[in-house]
């Protein structure tokens, strides 16, 4: 398993600090988010999922941790949009070149509008999909949101 990424290579070009955290990926999980944070050790607050989604039909992003779900409404309200639903799981990996289960926000091939969950700046570093299976990147939410110039919001039903 590799530790440079598309997304590492992303965060390395933005000039953000962050380590890489691997750990054995189990496709088979219910929750991958939880998986990822069994796997680490790490409080699932910590661990943030990366989802796509549509806006009023148009490609975002969205990062809560991976033990909340998110509020479509509260998702499109921050997006500005009417409506907000999940993205087809084959549909994001076109979208963002990654496979389902290490899908980053950084790093994609096209920059598409990022909320964060409000919350997850509360912790002095979580830890972020990595751009592959099995790869987080561990680094401060404040850092994280600014390199993806993403908006934090509170999302989480």
């Amino acid at each position: 398993m590799s530790k440079t990424t598309r997304a590492t290579q992303a965060l390395d070009k933005a000039g953000i600090a962050y380590e890489v955290r691997l750990y054995e990926y189990d496709g088979n999980a219910d929750k991958v988010g939880m998986q990822a944070a069994e796997a680490l050790g790490a409080d699932p607050a910590m661990v943030l999922k990366t989802l796509m989604v549509l806006a009023d039909g148009k490609p975002a992003c969205v990062v809560v941790p991976s033990d909340r779900e998110v509020s479509m409404k509260k998702l499109a309200a921050a997006l500005g949009a009417k409506s907000a639903q999940m993205m087809k799981p084959a549909d994001a990996e076109r979208a963002t070149g990654y496979v389902v289960g290490g899908i980053s926000p950084f790093g994609q091939k096209k920059t598409v509008p990022t909320v964060m969950e409000e919350a997850a700046l509360a912790h002095p570093k979580v830890f972020i999909n990595g751009g592959g299976r099995g790869v987080q990147v561990h680094l401060s939410p404040a850092d994280a949101l600014r390199a993806l110039r993403a908006k934090s919001a509170a999302v989480v039903a």
